[in-house]
């Protein structure tokens, strides 16, 4: 290998690094502070971070992102071994092992390289999947179908998994149209409550016009948190280019009239589509 060429590191190497890490004599002090607990937040971000870089189609970045994700994997392995609870190869195994029971119209008898002759509908995939999951759920001796959804979920994502979870046990509404009906009675009680102008109760109502609003992106199979960032990134960019169109003419927003910022909101609005988002 010249002097010019990096060199080419491999999973091995990855985990080496970790343990060199965590070593009590030579390791990093800030690494070995580390627990369980401390390290979520960060996992938290690397999971958006390439959320983003893949929603931004920047895919040039998403190669980066993989390795901070895991790295991650890589840490809490660490200190399962440590532990001696998992360690990465029992992590390998156990995802192998379940992705093998819940694709049985791929791998014949749970086998890696068992091939399946009958090719099974889409319907059948899905029926397949969920039932697997809720037999392992039942394994694990749980007693109700809300049980193991993460509290640390952002608030529309875990909604969502709720809300799908409770339609397996028949708590669903039939159609888009009647989710729509719920959405205007629930905004109707909050309208209600605004007049009595109880802020618990304004709280509490407009609590269940959000809940409902992700019920309707889930009937109309869009992920709510997905369609909220992308209505972020689209509210950012046209306050931005309206700022920098008031610059570009001495002005700045927070001096121009409600007339003048509609007029710049439209068009930036008007220009979206020759941007990439």
């Amino acid at each position: 290998m010249s002097s010019r060429e990096s060199p080419v590191y491999h999973i091995a190497d990855l985990q080496r690094l970790m343990e060199r890490l965590r070593d009590p004599d030579t390791g990093c002090p800030w690494d070995l502070k580390q627990t369980y607990q401390s390290i979520a937040p960060y996992t938290l971000e690397e999971c958006l971070e390439l959320i983003d870089a893949l929603e931004q189609g920047d895919l040039a970045h998403v190669e980066e992102e993989l390795g901070d994700l895991l790295f991650q994997v890589i840490f809490y392995s660490q200190l399962g071994k440590e532990d001696g609870l998992f360690d990465f190869e029992s992590v390998v195994s156990g995802i192998t092992a379940k992705l093998l029971r819940r694709h049985p119209h791929v791998f014949k008898d749970g086998e890696l390289e068992g091939v399946i002759a009958d090719r099974t509908s889409i319907a059948a995939i899905k029926a397949n999947w969920e039932a697997e999951k809720a037999a392992e759920r039942a394994a694990r001796a749980q007693e109700s179908a809300m049980d193991d959804v993460p509290k640390t979920l952002s608030a529309l994502a875990r909604a969502q998994k709720l809300q799908k979870r409770a339609s397996s046990v028949g708590y669903d509404f039939s159609s888009a149209n009647k989710v729509l009906e719920r959405l205007e009675s629930e905004l109707d009680e909050l309208a209600e409550a605004r007049e009595i102008r109880g802020q618990e109760e304004i709280e509490n109502e407009l609590g269940d016009v959000l809940f409902t609003v992700v019920n309707l992106a889930r009937h109309l199979k869009v992920d709510a948190e997905a369609a909220l960032r992308k209505s972020n990134r689209r509210f950012e960019y046209r306050v931005r280019r309206a700022e920098d169109a008031a610059l570009a003419q001495g002005s700045r927003l927070q001096d121009e009239s409600v007339e003048q910022l509609e007029t710049r909101w439209s068009a930036a609005k008007a220009e979206e589509g020759n941007d990439d988002l």
